[in-house]
């Protein structure tokens, strides 16, 4: 069964035209043992967004799992873990997290309740919702 998720970055360090030109990534460098533990919980195929932190404050682009999850080799000690992710569109338009908070179907993500959890699960529903509205 499929999974949806939500990634987070700061577009000055690693933007959604960064991933997009690197046509994907190994997301390395979550050191927090919840966003940790989500990363483990993703398996290939399962759909990402992906949301510039920061200033803009918007999910941009949606994402797919390419490789579950595997030791990261960045980290220096510690149990960590990474996935290999790739783009798969940019959204018609940004979704802010205005919008987002906004939106009573999705007052429940974790982007509203966690919001510094860089790496989030999403139920079908509110990933849809958040991809519908960018058609809008």
């Amino acid at each position: 069964m499929k999974n949806f998720w939500l990634v987070k970055q700061e577009p000055s360090s690693y933007a959604w035209s960064d991933f997009v030109a690197e046509g994907g990534t190994s997301w390395t460098g979550v050191r927090n043992y919840a966003a940790r533990n989500n990363l483990r919980g993703m398996r290939k195929g399962d759909e990402v967004l992906f949301y510039h932190s920061g200033e803009e404050r918007a999910v941009v682009g949606i994402a797919k799992v390419t490789q579950k999850a595997y030791p990261d080799s960045t980290a220096d000690e510690g149990d960590w873990s990474t996935v290999d992710l790739a783009p798969v569109k940019p959204l018609s338009r940004p979704i802010t997290l205005r919008e987002i908070k906004d939106n009573p179907r999705l007052k429940k993500i974790p982007l509203v309740r966690q919001s510094r959890l860089s790496v989030m699960p999403l139920a079908e529903p509110e990933f849809r919702e958040i991809v519908r509205m960018s058609t809008e």
